[in-house]
């Protein structure tokens, strides 16, 4: 697995969504994902968003993923 895969899953799970993803060791990594889905939800769902874009892969390819999860308007974009 390579953070660009993992970018492209998310940004196709999560339509308009803008991934950053990083990692070097091939199984721990981590993105900044900003979308407007996560307008109004807590941290936990914005994760849980994420992780359902990557389905099987979490704990398998993916062994960990750290997660800064933000809206257009927290990061900054309106």
């Amino acid at each position: 697995m390579n953070p660009d895969t993992i970018k492209s899953l998310i940004e196709q799970g999560l339509p308009g969504a803008m991934a950053d993803v990083r990692g070097d060791d091939g199984v721990h990594f981590e993105a900044t994902v900003v979308s407007d889905a996560f307008d109004g939800k807590l941290p936990l769902a914005r994760h849980r968003m994420v992780y359902a874009t990557l389905g099987e892969r979490m704990g398998g390819e993916i062994h960990a993923l750290a997660l800064k999860t933000l809206t257009p308007a927290e990061a900054g974009r309106n």
